[in-house]
């Protein structure tokens, strides 16, 4: 029996609590609500849910704060709900580590199709088995969902390891903006390009990497990025990479 995703909704306003929760609660997902970052913040930590969903204008410890405390253990998709639909914002959230973001006032069922698709792509399915990925000191092996770097694992939030998996499966290979956008975040996401420069500059960071001398991930300017390879061999079933150049 598969089980149920659990929800962590928090918001102030228990009116827009109510509404979310019960469009969610009809969709077959389990709710579970707060009043503000702290609560939500232990609710992700004790309960371990599937998603949560942080309103950015709560008293006391605000989204983009509790954003930033729950990435500090848990990798659980986050979908920040904002008032304000300034990209200032918009990239704050995805900078601390959100996968995505809604603008107020939303319809329930933008809301609801949201969730559903963060957990479409966040979600690992079964693939058909690959070879680990090395370039360098970076490896990834895609059975495990891990990547590490001189054998210390980096972790990534869902959509920065989807992000660097499909540019290590085109390593050598320059993807577009829209090609990222739409294979990592779909269709509706190919225009938003600023999205996707805070999400490489997180990844990059994350990797140890520079945007001026790129060891792993090369920018073509105005048309898109690429992982870095030289060469590629198979050795005891490692696709390897000699690195950067």
């Amino acid at each position: 029996m598969t089980q149920e995703p659990v929800v962590v909704v928090a918001d102030d306003d228990p009116g827009t609590l109510r509404l979310v929760s019960l469009n969610l609660q009809m969709e077959d997902f389990r709710v579970m609500t707060a009043a503000d970052g702290k609560e939500a913040v232990k609710l992700v930590r004790d309960e371990q849910p599937t998603l949560a969903l942080l309103d950015v204008m709560m008293p006391g410890m605000d989204g983009f704060k509790a954003c930033e405390r729950i990435r500090e253990f848990s990798e659980v998709p986050i979908i920040m709900l904002t008032a304000r639909g300034g990209v200032e914002d918009v990239v704050r959230g995805l900078d601390l580590g959100a996968d995505d973001y809604v603008v107020k006032p939303f319809s329930v069922n933008e809301l609801v199709a949201r969730v559903k698709a963060v957990l479409h792509r966040t979600r690992f399915p079964q693939e058909v088995p690959q070879p680990a990925f090395a370039s360098g000191d970076l490896c990834i092996d895609f059975s495990q969902h891990q990547v590490k770097i001189t054998d210390k694992e980096i972790l990534l939030t869902p959509t920065e390891y989807r992000v660097l998996c499909l540019l290590a499966r085109n390593a050598g290979r320059i993807l577009t903006y829209e090609q990222i956008l739409t294979g990592v975040w779909g269709h509706e996401y190919r225009s938003d390009t600023r999205v996707l420069q805070v999400l490489m500059g997180r990844l990059r960071k994350q990797l140890g990497d520079s945007a001026d001398m790129p060891k792993y991930i090369a920018t073509r300017t105005g048309v898109g990025y690429a992982l870095n390879k030289s060469r590629m061999e198979s050795r005891d079933g490692i696709t390897v990479g000699a690195g950067a150049q």
